[in-house]
């Protein structure tokens, strides 16, 4: 139902101000289960696919979403709650389990299942190495998986913006892609790798996204460490100029003990000449 009037309210709000274009909408099905795998480049990524999609689309979300205190909080909990989002925990382990069954209880139910093969949003507008969770779910649920590319999110809303530009952003979905041919592999790594691996080649197509072989957190960390050594550097650069600009102190440079010189007509006893 909420999910529902948000589309109602949201939907038309998005298509007047950022006026999305779509290609490909006919390779998603009217009925039936299937995997949208999609890039991340925005938190908004999550509003503007299903406001071009006619069916309910359930996406996972970070568990931080849904554990906020204060009316806020609340808010915020209720609000991802009603548009369909289901939290996860993405510290990995038990963890990552739990979300796989969320995504095989949703396709099951015949429903569509969103999910960022990335884990997280990218923090430099490329696209990086995918997750193995989406190819066991694909496997497991006999659910075709739907490419998906965000096209300029990452312009109007990035990382740490919270009021977003208001630009026209686009949608391209690709052809559904066919795992049945690994039936029974779902614990072969190497098989799991290899189907992410496709389903990411097939993002990078349809995004034109520079692809980064590495995960998306490894790189956000490696990202804020260079920018804490690049501000410890700047402070240490300011630091050692100040000193230098310091100008020097006329009595640093006295001498007490220095002998008079000619002219001094007191005689260096610090007394007027008689």
């Amino acid at each position: 139902m909420f999910y529902r009037l948000m589309k109602i309210i949201v939907g038309p709000v998005l298509r007047l101000f950022f006026r999305p274009w779509v290609e490909g909408e006919e390779h998603i099905p009217d009925r039936g289960p299937a995997i949208l795998a999609s890039n991340h480049l925005s938190f908004s990524d999550s509003f503007f696919l299903p406001v071009v999609v006619p069916r309910r689309i359930t996406f996972l979300a970070k568990s931080d979403y849904f554990t906020g205190r204060g009316v806020k909080g609340r808010l915020t909990a209720a609000f991802f709650k009603g548009v369909g989002q289901l939290p996860v925990d993405r510290s990995g382990g038990r963890a990552s389990e739990a979300a796989l069954d969320a995504g095989l209880k949703v396709l099951r139910e015949d429903h569509l299942f969103g999910i960022y093969p990335e884990g997280t949003r990218s923090p430099d507008g490329r696209l990086y190495r995918g997750k193995t969770g989406i190819a066991r779910l694909a496997l497991e649920s006999h659910a075709p998986v739907i490419p998906v590319a965000m096209i300029d999110t990452e312009k109007i809303q990035p990382p740490g913006k919270i009021v977003p530009k208001v630009m026209r952003v686009g949608i391209r979905v690709g052809e559904p892609l066919d795992f049945s041919r690994y039936e029974g592999m779902e614990d072969d790594r190497f098989i799991l790798r290899a189907i992410t691996d496709e389903i990411m080649y097939a993002l990078m197509e349809l995004s034109g996204q520079e692809y980064v072989d590495m995960y998306a957190a490894d790189a956000k960390k490696r990202i804020d460490e260079a920018r804490k050594q690049a501000s410890k550097a700047a402070d240490k650069t300011a630091g050692d100029k100040t000193a230098a600009d310091k100008p020097a102190d006329p009595t640093d440079a006295a001498d007490p003990d220095a002998a008079p010189t000619p002219n001094d007509d007191s005689g260096g006893s610090g007394r007027p000449a008689a």
